[in-house]
């Protein structure tokens, strides 16, 4: 069994195939964490609890004189908060009377088989045939009434353990909930690395990795998405950690919003991992048999060091999150317009640009932002979600028959959460838009946001999407966001409740994207939000790719999809071959270079194909064909090998893709840094079976698996400063 509760120890043991996690309920009720590591067959576990008379550390009054048991320094479940525990806390209430005190006691459990279920937001799933169980465990503040019931999934071929939280009043008075994580992790005193990836728009997900020291480090969002800045991803590791060993702990946050991660070391040199949303700007009132529902958290420990952490999670969201068919389909090579045109188009450009791209290969094109309203530049339109005649005079039906009669599929540009002040949308409900009565508006890129709280705003995007892909043959849809929340003021929601809009918000964004893209499972929807602003786990529920940053610059993207390989499998990124100069940075890459970084992905183009060269063109048709002949399937279902650090190797960028049956693998490398004189550097792979041999597509010679990973391969000296190579693996 995967969850096991042993009523005379009164402890829970959750078994996945190589872990063990391990919780006891103390003698006064409260629910002690004990465990999580590598797997063990240990039943008793209690001598892990160790009890100190700590000075300043208070002890309950259920402990009597007994000045060995404070909650200050024991390992917990699901802290309490105002009761001598001065760690930061796993939850805040307001109580009737003011108090801010929660003190939960394990009222009872129960175990199931299959997965709890969450109200109204994105969550894992078992595949078909696919067993699992759950635990359901409620803790009950006896003077308030509140309960919070923790919950946990064990995925146990997976090596993954869910959790969430769900509060729930069941007094006669309203409750005010100010904080509520997901989960909570307490470890003991260890030496710890943390690993984050902060960033900004252009440069998201870089890698960072920090010695943990006493104090509180936190990463989070309070922009109204996961954001440019911090990704809902977090790393814990032993400091002798590496790619290939060492024991790691990763957390990730499937939601959308406003979230947090906290990493407390204690004054004992305990730590308290926290995830959830962000108490920052939350205040949810519950009432009399109400409940919340805090989003979904995916907890993953791997004494197989940062490559195996990253293949279990890469598992996990590839066959356990995204509920559309797409997700283990090959992906069609597309064009974008944007770069090509981007406001400045007209029917014949559009068509012009689709026709020389099935010279390249492509199979999708795509229509990005400037086809619908008065939408000329970025400052009007948004919201009139209406085909422009004057740009457009076939409209949309018109349109799409065109490029389908090329052999072409068709995707649309969409930006639905969002509205310009100047459109008809605008002019028809201005109380639609999250702004502060009698305040001045502030503006991102010239648009404000609408209010997803409000059903009718939801009611609207829903049916304005479904006449959109009832009106015309859609293949593919580019949903996008491009700013921040701010002014975030609902005018329909009272004074005392203007707190929950934040997270009303997601929430009324997962019910439309409930309604449209589950609804469509035969059209691909892509994530945008300016790029990577919202890459995260709950979107990856609707999408099974997001576009991954709208810096397209080859060398930048060796960074951002380095960090973004940690926790998202690279078939959830997608990638494009941009023209040169480069729009973001103004630097010249080859045009190979540019192929092989965009193919650590969902491979596309996003340049005017009309101003390339037939030379050009036949190279990219090259490209279409080698990611489709080689690629493609090793990059939907193969495990992916980071072979470099950029951070810390500045003279190339390596990574490699290797079949689950370790029988195939693509290896490609980009030169970062030349030097005169340059020395001999061999890439050692990693992946291969030692006993097998392999051959290199187009060679003759072989090469013993051990070989390759002991001695490596050598690095042509001859290659430039960004150049590259990339070559598929093949056992004979």
């Amino acid at each position: 069994m995967a969850i096991v509760y042993n009523e005379n120890s009164r402890t829970f043991l959750l078994h996945t195939k190589n872990t063990t996690y391990g919780m006891k309920i103390s003698r006064y009720g409260n629910l002690l964490h004990l465990y999580y590591g590598q797997r063990i067959p240990d039943e008793n576990l209690d001598y892990l609890i160790q009890l100190h008379d700590r000075g300043f550390s208070p002890n309950p009054n259920e402990a009597g004189n007994d000045r060995t048991f404070s909650l200050d320094f024991l390992n917990q479940e699901f802290s309490t908060d105002g009761k001598g525990d001065y760690r930061s806390p796993s939850i805040q209430v307001v109580n009737p009377d003011g108090s801010r005190i929660f003190s939960g006691k394990v009222k009872d459990h129960r175990i199931f088989p299959g997965k709890y279920t969450l109200s109204g937001m994105p969550s894992l799933s078992f595949q078909e045939g696919e067993a699992g169980e759950s635990l359901e465990i409620r803790l009950l503040d006896q003077e308030s009434q509140g309960e919070a019931v923790l919950c946990y999934c064990v995925f146990e071929d997976k090596d993954v353990i869910t959790r969430t939280v769900r509060f729930e009043n069941h007094s006669d008075k309203p409750l005010r909930l100010e904080r509520l994580m997901s989960m909570t992790l307490d470890l003991n005193a260890g030496a710890y690395d943390m690993i984050t990836f902060p960033g900004r728009h252009l440069m998201e997900r870089e890698f960072t990795r920090v010695p943990v020291t006493p104090g509180l480090h936190a990463v989070g969002s309070s922009r109204g998405a996961s954001s440019h800045q911090y990704n809902p991803f977090f790393i814990l590791c032993e400091k002798e950690t590496s790619e290939d060993q060492g024991l790691c702990y990763g957390v990730s946050l499937i939601y959308s919003g406003n979230f947090l991660m906290e990493l407390e070391q204690d004054q004992f040199h305990k730590l308290r991992l926290n995830a959830g949303i962000n108490p920052k700007d939350f205040s949810f009132l519950i009432g009399p048999g109400e409940s919340f529902q805090a989003p979904e958290a995916v907890l993953c420990c791997s004494g197989e060091g940062l490559t195996g952490l990253s293949h279990r999670f890469h598992d996990l969201f590839r066959e356990n999150l995204c509920r559309l068919p797409y997700v283990k389909k090959n992906r069609p090579v597309l064009i974008n317009s944007w770069e090509a045109a981007y406001f400045d188009f007209d029917e014949e450009k559009l068509l012009k640009i689709a026709g020389e791209a099935k010279k390249m290969g492509v199979e999708l094109f795509v229509m990005d932002d400037g086809w619908f309203g008065s939408r000329d530049s970025d400052n009007a339109g948004l919201g009139d979600w209406k085909v422009n005649l004057k740009k457009i005079p076939s409209g949309l039906s018109g349109l799409t028959e065109k490029i389908h009669a090329m052999g072409l599929q068709f995707g649309i540009w969409v930006e639905p959460e969002m509205v310009n002040e100047d459109s008809e949308l605008y002019r028809a409900h201005p109380d639609w838009c999250l702004k502060a009565a009698g305040r001045p508006m502030t503006r991102g890129r010239n648009q404000l946001v609408l209010d997803l709280s409000r059903q009718e705003v939801c009611d609207y995007i829903v049916s304005f999407m479904e006449e959109m892909l009832s009106e015309a043959k859609i293949d593919y849809v580019k949903w996008d966001m491009n700013r921040s929340l701010s002014d975030v003021w609902s005018g329909a929601l009272p004074a005392e409740r203007q707190g929950e809009v934040f997270h009303r918000y997601v929430l009324g964004l997962y019910r439309v994207l409930d309604q449209v893209v589950l609804s469509h499972p035969e059209v691909l929807f892509c994530g945008c939000c300016g790029g990577g602003g919202r890459f995260d786990p709950a979107m990856l529920y609707y999408h099974p790719q997001i576009w991954c940053s709208d810096n397209t610059d080859a060398v930048n993207r060796l960074k951002i999809q380095y960090g973004t390989s940690f926790a998202y499998p690279p078939c959830c990124l997608e990638a494009h071959v941009s023209t040169c100069p480069n729009h973001q940075t103004g630097r010249e890459v080859p045009l190979r270079t540019r192929e092989i970084v965009a193919q650590n992905g969902i491979f596309g183009f996003e340049l005017d194909s009309t101003k390339l060269s037939e030379e050009e063109k036949a190279q990219c048709m090259e490209q279409s064909e080698r990611y489709r002949r080689n690629n493609a399937k090793l990059i939907l279902s193969g495990d992916y090998y980071r072979l470099s650090n950029p951070y810390e190797n500045l003279y190339y960028n390596a990574w490699s893709y290797v079949s689950k049956e370790k029988d195939r693998a693509l290896v490609s490398l980009v030169i970062t840094e030349k030097e005169g004189n340059d020395a001999q550097r061999f890439l050692k792979l990693r992946g291969l079976k030692k006993e097998a041999f392999y051959q290199i597509e187009g060679r003759q010679d072989r090469f013993s698996g051990a070989l390759l990973m002991q001695a490596g391969l050598p690095i042509p000296c001859g290659l430039r400063q960004y150049e590259g190579i990339s070559f598929c693996l093949k056992e004979v």
